[in-house]
């Protein structure tokens, strides 16, 4: 029987799970879409391995969950079933690339990893334009982007959040009347949405087309 991430989290009997409790209705409304499918799921950073097991029983038996983490004692929890785990470090591009040899294109990524500001960005660079067409990228405990021992700070440029600023133009570079130059990005993003702390883009567009005129003319 389906249960809601929030009920399973409180009912949870296994390894730990640490999460701060506003981001399940995000988890819900953005994830919700790949239940009972074979959706390949990454997450970046396994904590005690409770969030792993999680991911496993909402998305159902049909899901691959993919861990990493620094942490050669994450390797415990993988399951030899659905959670596969693999270490090395989160900005690696070599090691991200081995990651999309082995599990092929993911479809949902959760960065809940070192939450360090450049170490967000290399991630966020390298897997965003190599997740699936139609999937979901989710940045958790972004307020880290404010913190200095974190790389972050109010407005200070090499902050994750300052990055997604940015990125909110490039989303509407096709409305720019030629100040800025359409990029993969803005043709291949559908949404971006911000909550306290998260940052969550979903891919989906390819094309842009005005919708036919409707009405009757003058």
């Amino acid at each position: 029987m389906f249960m809601p991430l929030w009920g399973d989290f409180l009912t949870n009997d296994g390894r730990i799970v640490h999460k701060w409790k506003h981001y399940f209705p995000a988890y819900e409304r953005h994830f919700s879409k790949f239940v009972n499918s074979d959706v390949v799921f990454l997450e970046i950073g396994c904590g005690r391995g409770g969030s792993l097991e999680l991911w496993k029983r909402y998305f159902g038996p049909h899901a691959r969950i993919v861990g990493i983490d620094i942490d050669s004692r994450c390797r415990a929890f993988g399951d030899g079933d659905q959670i596969e785990v693999r270490i090395g470090d989160q900005s690696d591009v070599g090691f991200l690339q081995s990651l999309i040899d082995e599990f092929g294109p993911f479809d949902a990524v959760l960065d809940d990893g070192s939450h360090v500001m450049s170490h967000i960005r290399a991630s966020f660079d390298f897997l965003y334009p190599r997740i699936s067409r139609n999937g979901v990228y989710f940045v958790e405990d972004l307020h880290t982007a404010y913190w200095d021992e974190y790389e972050g700070g109010l407005r200070r440029k090499a902050s994750f959040i300052e990055h997604c600023k940015d990125l909110i133009d490039e989303l509407n570079a096709d409305h720019a009347r030629g100040e800025m130059q359409p990029t993969a990005f803005t043709s291949s993003t559908l949404s971006m949405h911000f909550y306290d702390s998260i940052a969550v883009f979903e891919k989906g567009r390819t094309t842009r087309k005005w919708a036919p005129q409707v009405g009757r003319p003058d």
